[in-house]
């Protein structure tokens, strides 16, 4: 969700001016997906690497966060909405490791969508954090190494039991994904759209979900044995 910032400096506004609109596009888009039957979002919503940012917008940001967990908690539990949080909470404050934890708790039962919130994250970060693990299973015997695979990589992310993301979007004209989601982007498709991300609203969510529908994905096989999958799978159905 990249642009909050240029947002409100073309127009002449602080900086939180787009971090507040920022959050108003965060409850559109939500709805959206929720009309749409998606099954599962990720926000990118805090990085590892935004703790560099100046205290003031940091103390800002935390506090927008605190605001919409408070002012949407309840809206979530009513339209089936679970929220799970990723990355490192560690460097979180008490007060807002609590609302998630609260929120978490009180959405649990939603199946409508899973919405899930990376703060305090990096991706590079997330796998450093997943190997620890893994070698303390090696260490402790209840794994052979060379008996590791992908499958108990998995279960050692942040992410562990959902599944890997399908379409990658990326606001604001930036060609990169920013230390997101790494292992799990492997083969999302990428979509890249010049709105900032508070004039990212549901319109420009379709338009997204239309181009992704468009597009053929191969995993790395070809496009005849991927139609022929796909014939098979439409036999069977």
């Amino acid at each position: 969700m990249d642009g909050n910032g240029r947002w409100a400096e073309e127009r002449g506004l602080p900086r939180v001016a787009g971090h507040q609109q920022g959050v108003r596009t965060v409850v559109e888009i939500v709805d959206e997906c929720v009309r749409q039957g998606i099954s599962c979002l990720t926000l990118f919503a805090f990085s590892s690497e935004n703790w560099g940012r100046p205290p003031s917008e940091v103390e800002t940001l935390m506090a927008l966060l605190l605001e919409f967990l408070a002012s949407q908690r309840q809206r979530m539990f009513d339209d089936g909405v679970r929220l799970r949080v990723i990355g490192d909470r560690s460097r979180l404050s008490d007060e807002v490791k609590a609302a998630l934890q609260k929120t978490e708790r009180e959405t649990a039962a939603g199946t409508r969508l899973n919405l899930t919130l990376a703060l305090s994250y990096g991706g590079r970060d997330e796998i450093v954090r997943a190997t620890r693990k893994i070698a303390q299973k090696v260490v402790d015997g209840e794994l052979e190494l060379d008996a590791i695979g992908a499958a108990d990589f998995e279960t050692t992310l942040d992410t562990a039991g959902l599944p890997d993301p399908d379409l990658l979007i990326r606001t604001s004209g930036e060609l990169r994904i920013s230390n997101f989601l790494l292992w799990q982007l492997a083969y999302a498709e990428l979509y890249f759209v010049d709105a900032y991300w508070p004039d990212f609203g549901p319109v420009e969510l379709r338009r997204a979900l239309d181009s992704y529908r468009q597009r053929r994905r191969r995993f790395g096989l070809t496009a005849e044995q991927t139609a022929e999958g796909e014939d098979l799978s439409n036999s069977a159905s």
